[in-house]
């Protein structure tokens, strides 16, 4: 893994959030993004060298939505930058963590993206990015 690509925080309001962070930050988000097979919205801020990435549910199918209900609003996941994630999926399965899907599948922000169940990775869900260009 070469660093964490960003931290995901769930919210109920986008705009709301986007509000407050813009203040946190003292500048807007850089991206904005629907994507439509998790039925999510995001955005994106800098923050120094890394990257937040605040998720609205779109839809009660979201797991966003489900997350929101459960626990409510705050930090969602950790998202480490990897090279192949084709391979990094492989090595971490056969350590015995538990993918969530089959193979990575395009995400926000033009990444591919795998995520690991947080009751093999001490309760933190862990997403593997990789630019989806490479």
């Amino acid at each position: 893994m070469k660093k964490i690509e960003h931290i995901g925080i769930a919210v109920k309001d986008l705009e709301a959030s986007n509000e407050m962070y813009t203040k946190l930050f003292g500048e807007a988000p850089y991206k904005h993004e629907e994507v439509e097979s998790e039925f999510v919205k995001t955005s994106f801020f800098r923050a120094g060298p890394n990257k937040i990435e605040l998720l609205q549910a779109t839809d009660e199918r979201s797991a966003i939505h489900s997350y929101i209900d459960r626990k409510g609003e705050g930090v969602h996941h950790i998202a480490f930058a990897v090279e192949d994630i084709e391979a990094e999926t492989e090595r971490l399965k056969g350590e015995g963590f538990k993918a969530l899907f089959d193979h990575p599948k395009r995400g926000a922000d033009n990444k591919l993206v795998m995520f690991f169940h947080p009751k093999t990775t001490g309760g933190v869900l862990i997403e593997l990015c990789q630019d989806a260009d490479k």
